[in-house]
């Protein structure tokens, strides 16, 4: 009975490490990013400064309009002309997407095609407080 006690212990024990040793492949992994609190009036600032070359708040340019972008699935806005890639994807935009998305925008969405990248954690999270704030109805 020993026996037979020490081996279903240990084939739980082999299955709880097989079951944490398995990850998602490499494409798939996100380096995380901590969790820093968002200041939307520099996010104003910055939008103005980075964002607005071919973004508007509410109208299609270079770039699709952002006001509304919370909570939108990504490809979605009327009358833009998205990527293959964008409209077939599953995204919904929060966050945490759009964390992702500002600090690597083909590392979210390979096929995409805004060539754009804000490194700082800081300045990310200060525009999406910025576009929060501005989705809010």
């Amino acid at each position: 009975m020993r026996l037979f006690r020490f081996f279903c212990e240990f084939a739980i024990h082999i299955t709880v490490l097989g079951l944490l040793s398995v990850s998602a492949p490499a494409s798939e992994q996100r380096a995380a990013t901590p969790v820093v609190q968002g200041d939307p009036a520099r996010g104003q600032r910055l939008y103005q400064s980075r964002c607005m070359g071919c973004h508007s708040l509410d109208s299609n340019r270079v770039g699709p309009m952002h006001r509304g972008v919370i909570g939108r699935e990504a490809g979605d806005v009327a009358g833009y002309a998205y990527s293959r890639a964008l409209r077939n994807s599953s995204v919904v935009w929060n966050d945490d997407t759009l964390d992702l998305w500002l600090q690597d925008p083909e590392g979210l969405i390979e096929g995409q095609r805004m060539n754009f990248r804000v490194k700082k954690p800081q300045d990310r999270s200060d525009i999406i407080s910025y576009l929060k704030q501005e989705s809010q109805g």
